[in-house]
């Protein structure tokens, strides 16, 4: 019989994380996308999927599977099956997350047992979870906090995320947001815009926001600002180049001030006009907080 002529690999994506993260979401928003879709499938069932999809790249050009602690017992070699296939092939993991209260929240709202619970409490099983996913959720490259977020908008965020992918080797996301709030819990690196006067004691300025002229003029017009942009813009331009190297398609670089409604938004958004010329990186910026105050 003659071999099967093997062709050049399509994109594969391991969807893991928490339980009640969103994982199903956003496998439906990538299969929205043209992701051929796997659920639930067992560690060690990885590998003879890859094959298939180096013998079908042209049918399966796109493959994201989702691999979760429904496995049980069979969850336990995850880390060692990714080690084993990165070593041969390039794929992606991404990781959803989310705090222990939001998933409580959620699965006492559905009125189900967490998978890992047994006779415990929901927050026993997440907590055991969290455990065994430590070391899977350290080798990420994208990982998305979606504590903050609905199935509609978790949906939207895969969807712009996995778009931009597809047209960049590295999509990078510039978050503003206000410290008073907490820290981005995704954030690859935090840059802190409380050095610059504050418009909020401003009367004139307190109502506006970041993306008003009126806030983005006196900002940029204070002593050091315009220094921080381009230095900071020049810093980061190497790391995301080793990115790209490294094929880490994703980054947060998150920008904060107090309440994440002038300061912030404005160095973002200046920020992102500086960092878009940077070969093969697709810039896009959220706002976290605004709106908030």
């Amino acid at each position: 019989m003659a071999e099967v002529e093997r062709r050049e690999s399509g994109e594969v994506l391991i969807v893991t994380g928490m339980s009640g993260a969103g994982r199903s979401t956003a496998a439906n928003a990538l299969e929205d996308l043209g992701w051929y879709v796997v659920d639930n499938l067992p560690p060690q069932m990885l590998k003879p999927l890859l094959e298939l999809t180096e013998l079908a790249a042209g049918v399966l050009p796109r493959v994201a599977v989702v691999v979760d602690v429904r496995g049980r017992d069979l969850f336990s070699d995850l880390p060692e099956a990714l080690r084993a296939i990165r070593e041969r092939r390039q794929i992606r993991l991404m990781f959803l997350d989310a705090s222990d209260d939001v998933l409580v929240r959620r699965f006492e709202a559905v009125r189900r047992p967490h998978p890992l619970q047994g006779e415990g409490t929901i927050l026993d099983g997440i907590r055991l979870e969290r455990d065994r996913l430590a070391g899977v959720r350290e080798s990420a490259d994208v990982i998305i906090d979606t504590s903050s977020y609905n199935i509609h908008q978790l949906a939207t965020q895969v969807s712009e995320l996995f778009t931009e992918i597809d047209a960049a080797r590295h999509a990078l996301t510039i978050l503003s947001f206000g410290f008073k709030y907490g820290l981005p819990p995704d954030a690859d690196l935090v840059a802190d815009m409380r050095f610059l006067p504050n418009p909020f004691w401003n009367e004139n300025l307190r109502p506006l926001t970041g993306e008003d002229p009126t806030v983005r003029d006196f900002v940029l017009a204070q002593e050091g600002a315009a220094e921080f942009l381009d230095a900071y813009a020049a810093a980061l331009r190497p790391i995301l180049e080793g990115y790209q190297r490294e094929n880490k398609r994703h980054s947060v670089v998150a920008v904060g001030c107090t309440g994440g409604k002038h300061r912030s938004v404005v160095m973002a958004r200046e920020l992102a006009e500086r960092l878009a010329v940077v070969p093969g990186v697709a810039v896009r910026v959220k706002d976290r907080d605004l709106g908030r105050e």
